[in-house]
């Protein structure tokens, strides 16, 4: 079924308002870790297990809520995981203990995976094979604006009055997203429910897993940064907190532009697409640990970190043509796999920072894990000249 030029515009937009929650629900803790901290008690490293904590969160609800959701018509599915996301971010909100926080950070990252997957096939769906990059990028342009804008505003607004205002902020905007897609997103005509079976034929799919690879080591060494830029403009650059939001801009400046680059490489070439943001991305992480001194130095170099999110449209829709009749699972993987990126960044760049290195660390941390991804990328490559999958590759 086809559907008309702002039929398609309006429920993207419905959808990307999901996105756009889930992308301040999940970074904004990046900006805010100092205060909570303060709140609780609690050193840098063991916030930032917060963080952790949401992509285990996220690797754990992707596979199981697709698999149980296998038989469900994608739309309902959809509006009920943003009920979850909503619930949950309105529980950390009203957390009394870090205990509890930490529990509630864990549920918020249960529906992320599903959603952002489901979402994704949804709107490719919506238009013509040639322009699925673009559509993938749309959708998820929610979660890039809330980068852009939206994470920059919170962790101002979480400065300004309180951590807890935000987290009620985002289980309110998480709420208005399932009353859009009520409202905006059409019903597909044809059936869209899969059986479990089927969608577990993505785990036995190594051209899946490879992908799915890349993100999840390659990705990790953005997050290795990213999770710890906020203690080390205080710590390293030694600025002011007001400095954050300012540097969470600039990087959202950048992921919005890396963004369109990549759905628009991706469309290209999908093969220079995936290899040139890997490449980009060691080049990046590389020169990090030499601009962490210098507020000239370190706001370009947040800017350039961004712009590495050109490699995400490319692997979800890599994803969507190696899957088969199991895309709703890999789709979903591919959150999850990005969200492992996310843990095992902060894991690892939390790590280092006892190392005689300190911030600088987490500069190197990123960059070998992007070569680690591109090194997965080059193995994928080779692997699928030997199989029967010949697609971009």
């Amino acid at each position: 079924m086809s559907y008309s030029r702002s039929q398609v515009a309006i429920a993207i937009f419905a959808m990307a308002i999901g996105t756009f929650s889930i992308g301040i629900g999940e970074f904004v803790m990046m900006g805010l870790l100092p205060d909570v901290g303060a709140d609780f008690s609690t050193s840098a490293q063991q916030t930032g297990h917060l963080i952790s904590l949401y992509a285990f969160g996220v690797v754990i609800g992707a596979p199981l809520i697709t698999l149980l959701g296998a038989r469900a018509p994608r739309k309902p599915l959809i509006i009920t995981l943003m009920l979850i996301y909503s619930a949950s971010n309105l529980l950390s909100a009203r957390a009394e203990s870090f205990a509890e926080l930490q529990l509630f950070r864990f549920i918020s990252g249960l529906p992320h995976g599903a959603y952002g997957g489901i979402v994704c096939l949804l709107a490719a769906g919506l238009v013509k094979k040639s322009q699925r990059g673009m559509a993938v990028t749309m959708v998820m342009m929610g979660l890039t604006v809330a980068i852009l804008v939206g994470n920059p505003l919170a962790t101002w607004f979480g400065q300004l009055l309180d951590w807890r205002t935000v987290y009620m902020g985002v289980g309110l905007v998480a709420l208005t997203a399932a009353l859009l897609i009520v409202a905006c997103v059409p019903t597909p005509k044809q059936a869209t429910s899969t059986r479990v079976r089927t969608e577990l034929q993505a785990l036995k799919n190594s051209q899946v897993l490879l992908t799915l690879a890349i993100g999840s080591v390659g990705f990790g060494g953005m997050f290795a940064v990213l999770s710890y830029l906020s203690p080390t403009l205080l710590e390293a650059t030694q600025v002011h907190k007001y400095w954050i939001p300012i540097a969470l801009l600039i990087y959202g400046l950048g992921s919005f532009t890396g963004s369109i680059i990549g759905g628009k490489l991706t469309d290209m070439n999908m093969k220079w697409a995936i290899a040139g943001s890997l490449g980009w991305a060691i080049i990046v992480l590389a020169i990090f640990p030499f601009s962490i001194y210098s507020l000239y130095t370190i706001l370009p170099m947040a800017f350039c970190l961004g712009t590495t999110a050109m490699l995400v449209p490319a692997l979800q829709v890599r994803l969507m043509d190696v899957a088969g009749e199991s895309q709703t699972l890999a789709a979903s993987l591919n959150h999850a796999a990005f969200n492992i990126a996310n843990g095992l960044g902060a894991f690892l760049g939390g790590l280092s920072l006892n190392s005689a290195l300190t911030w600088q660390a987490t500069g190197w941390v990123g960059c070998l894990l992007a070569i680690s991804g591109l090194f997965v990328f080059i193995i994928t490559k080779h692997h699928s000249r030997k199989s029967a999958i010949h697609i971009s590759l």
